[in-house]
């Protein structure tokens, strides 16, 4: 399985999420999380149990994958609760565009061409005719609500620096990833404990939580991981913009709408973004 499909794995798993979230929205997200991110990390229990080196990994290692993965969710947390959710999510969705122009300077032996850029901010513009085009085109967010996009734009730092440090890092195998899961969603669920309402999970609460915590926060880390442990980081940054358009038109399908001329729009900026970086070389 190439670095290519791994990456376009991840992407259908994370495509999944904002459906997936929209029938859990009742549920606090750092409960949501936490539950997720422990029951998606108990796919790699098995081979920690059987092999002890799975999950035996340097400290510095591990503080990056937490790093990672519970950083990026508290500050998108943070940004959703203090900023309009669309264009919060908007700003998040920068981190396909981080990766693209930090690879250069945080991997060595990598340069950055003029057409990976432009792939990347093609990409970007997709991504956001396919989220604001989904919206409805509603108005701006308050001046007082600007501030919550820094945790938004903290957060696409976060995961898009966690997936570059992942190759500057010692080899740990991808198993590790578990690790960082149960680590990160027990952070979440102490955050759950300590700042959000405690509720009653319903049995289909439950079925959606699992579902949740095996895809889009479970086996999409592992394969992302194995896409960049194989591939270029530039053109997977570039390819990972189907996320939101693929999320969008889920979405869309799911609750009933029609898919829109904005869609089809962010559709052809997109896979030209994903085309022409896979032809930067």
């Amino acid at each position: 399985m190439s670095s290519t499909l791994h990456a376009l794995a991840a992407i259908a798993l994370w495509a999944t999420l904002a459906s997936l979230g929209t029938s859990l929205s009742h549920l606090p997200p750092f409960l949501l999380t936490g539950l997720a991110l422990v029951i998606g990390s108990a796919m790699s229990w098995p081979l920690a149990l059987r092999d002890r080196k799975a999950w035996a990994i340097p400290p510095r290692t591990l503080a990056l994958g937490v790093y990672g993965l519970f950083g990026f969710h508290f500050l998108l947390f943070i940004a959703l609760r203090h900023a309009p959710p669309v264009e919060a999510n908007l700003v998040n969705y920068l981190w396909p565009l981080f990766m693209v122009v930090l690879a250069p300077v945080l991997l060595p032996g990598m340069s950055l061409r003029p057409l990976h850029v432009l792939a990347a901010l093609l990409g970007f513009a997709g991504a956001a005719i396919a989220i604001l085009g989904a919206r409805g085109g509603a108005g701006a967010a308050g001046a007082s609500s600007y501030w919550g996009f820094l945790p938004a734009l903290g957060s696409a730092f976060i995961w898009a620096s966690y997936s570059l440090w992942t190759q500057r890092v010692p080899a740990f195998p991808t198993t590790a990833i578990g690790l960082f899961g149960l680590l990160s969603g027990a952070l979440s669920l102490v955050c759950h404990a300590l700042l959000e309402p405690s509720v009653t999970l319903s049995p289909r609460d439950w079925m959606l939580v699992v579902l949740c915590g095996l895809g889009p926060l479970g086996a999409a880390f592992f394969f992302w991981d194995l896409a960049l442990k194989r591939g270029d980081a530039r053109q997977i940054g570039i390819l990972s913009y189907l996320t939101p358009l693929a999320s969008t038109a889920l979405l869309m399908v799911v609750t009933g709408r029609a898919l829109s001329w904005s869609i089809a729009l962010a559709a052809v900026l997109i896979i030209s973004a994903a085309v022409m970086g896979t032809r930067a070389r």
